[in-house]
Formats: C-alpha cells, structure tokens, sequence
C-alpha cells in the first residue's frame, strides 16, 4: 500500500498515524518547513490536517503533487468568503451572511441581517478567534484591518448545534456517522454525545446537504459539516475539509474511526458504513494537566496529544461509550471532581443529553 504523508504535523496527523498501523499503512505527518528529500514523498498519497499554509519549500513541492488529494479544495473552503458562495450556489441553508467591505456598510448590514451580527475573519479564525459579536453600538471596537478581509452573518437563534461526519471514495461512494451533537463555549468546543440513531429528519437533511457539497466538490476523504439547529431545519455553519474535532468519538464508539475512514478513502480502499453501537462522550481537555486518576474510570478512553499545556489550547480528549445510558453517565459524573470546575457545566450537559 502507497504510503500517505499529511501536511500538518499536530495531533490529526498522528491520529491519523495511529489509525493507519493496524492496516500497515505508512502515514508521516509532516511539519511546514520539512525537507522534501527527506520525505518519501515521490511515492505517497499527500493529504492535509490544515486547510491554509504558507509557501515553503515543502508545499511548493507539494503544490505539483499529482496525488495530493483536494488539493484545490482546501483553499476555497478555507476561505469563509468562497466556502459561503459556495453554499449558495448549491441552495443549500446557511445563515444570512455578506462580505464586510467597508465601516459605511453597517446601517445596511443591521438592516438587513437584523440586530446581532457575527464577523468573522475570511481565514484563520478558529476556536472562537477572529470572530466578534456585534450590536449596532458596538462595531467601533472591530479593527481596521477586518473591513474586507471579514465575512458578515445574522446571529441565529439556534436551539442546538450538531455536525456530521462523512466520507466520500473516489467512486462518489459516501457514507456517514449519526449526527453528532456539539457543546461550545466561548467558540471551543467543549464536549460532544453521538447516539447509533440520530433524529431521522434531521439526519436525511445533513447528509443530504453534505452528500451535495462533496459531489460538486469532487471530494475524496472524511468532510466535516457544522449545523445549527432551527425550527425551520438545519443551517449549515462550517465546512471543515478533514477529519475534525467533533468526530474523535468515533476512535471507540464506532466500528470505523473517522482517521481510518480518511486514509481508506484517499488510499482508494472499500468505504463499509460505520456501525455505532452504543452512545458515546468526547470530552476535550483544554489548558488542562494530564490527570491519570482519570483511568481508574473503566469507561475512559484517553488521548492525550503530548503538546505543551497552554489555557485555551486543546491538549487531548476523553472518549467514553456504554450500551448503558445510566452507566455512561455514572462514569461522566466520576469525572467531574477529577477535572477543572469549568468542566462541569459540559458534563451536565452531556449527562442530560443521555
């Protein structure tokens, strides 16, 4: 089997190192500033854990990769101001948004999105950076430099936020996890809960709406999709072109981890539907210490990322999947006085969500 190398070297591309061992797929994750002759790059599928980079010598060689699979998608979904044409070009939902071209626009802007308006940076904001809530008496705080490199979106009024995770082969094959259902703070996702049969609705209209992006996009590989949810449906929020946060359940809960599931697609190997057989918690550890107490629960599954703990950066995760509703949620509850006190609020949640 051709090796896969992944641009990125944080914690997706060792996942997704991890996941191709068992297959006895070779996958290097690879930083930015590599050297090419170093890397058996001649010979490899190329893939990606990020969506932007900047021009080294690494992806200038990469750029005339024949086997780097998306490698002209990632820029147009990276890139809200394309990711949202594209969106409407389809038909697909998503909230009321324009380009923020200049400060004059903002009487027109409330006018017509309505009292809240989400800015957000066209690349590079994540995890709740580069990403403002404004009322009509606030927008002198948002800098200068924002006005055309800013998309501009109608706050919603949303009672829940899910994602699906899917794939697609290079046969236009796909297949799909059940929608999985997402709490975040302050824009970082905090904690997520995945049951073997999501609302039946509302699992027909994501993967259609997913199915529909991949197929125009001619995608290939595991496709992430942010949704709020309305009384209307679905409104699509992000598109992530990689495997994604939300779906790191998967690694226990599901028979098919979404890192596998990536390096078949891209790879050309079968596609089987996943099988979910029980509910399943990932908790996202953020800004927090290693706790190995956190083992002595027989549920926890815990990967930590061995990076350099830092408040707001995402460290590891805790997975945790029971046939037993009430004895996943026993296990959460253990957790709780093993873990910061900002924990317990996404624990609650999840508990109640069981």
């Amino acid at each position: 089997m051709k090796p896969v190398c992944v641009l990125g070297n944080g914690q997706l591309g060792r996942m997704l190192r991890q996941a191709g061992e068992p297959l006895g797929i070779k996958v290097y994750p690879v930083g930015l500033d590599a050297e090419p002759a170093a890397l058996p790059i001649a010979q490899s599928v190329i893939t990606a854990e990020i969506e932007r980079w900047p021009e080294t010598a690494l992806t200038r060689e990469l750029a005339r990769h024949p086997a780097f699979v998306n490698r002209d998608i990632f820029p147009r979904l990276a890139d809200r101001l394309t990711q949202k044409q594209l969106l409407d070009q389809l038909g697909l939902a998503t909230a009321p948004w324009q380009l923020l071209a200049d400060r004059s626009e903002w009487p027109q802007v409330f006018s017509r999105l309505g009292a809240l308006a989400i800015v957000k940076r066209r690349t590079g904001g994540y995890d709740g950076r580069g990403q403002w809530r404004l009322r009509a008496d606030d927008t002198a705080s948002l800098p200068a430099e924002c006005y055309g490199e800013c998309i501009v979106e109608q706050g919603i009024n949303f009672s829940g936020e899910v994602s699906l995770v899917g794939a697609r082969g290079e046969d236009g094959s796909t297949v799909f996890y059940p929608l999985t259902h997402n709490l975040h703070e302050e824009g970082i996702l905090r904690t997520s809960v995945a049951f073997p049969q999501a609302d039946a609705a509302q699992q027909q209209q994501a993967e259609a709406m997913l199915s529909a992006i991949m197929h125009a996009l001619n995608y290939v590989g595991v496709m992430a999709m942010e949704c709020f949810v309305t009384p209307e449906g679905l409104l699509i929020n992000e598109l992530a072109p990689r495997v994604h946060n939300s779906g790191h359940w998967t690694q226990n809960g599901a028979s098919v981890s979404q890192f596998e599931l990536h390096l078949r697609a891209v790879l050309g190997l079968p596609l089987p539907q996943p099988v979910v057989f029980a509910p399943s918690v990932m908790v996202n550890l953020i800004g927090t210490e290693v706790n190995l107490a956190w083992l002595q629960q027989p549920l926890v599954h815990l990967h930590w990322y061995d990076k350099a703990v830092r408040a707001g950066r995402k460290v590891g995760h805790l997975n945790l999947t029971d046939s037993d509703s009430s004895r996943l949620a026993d296990a959460l509850n253990a957790l709780v006085p093993l873990l910061p006190p900002a924990y317990a609020s996404g624990i609650a949640w999840a508990v109640a969500k069981l």
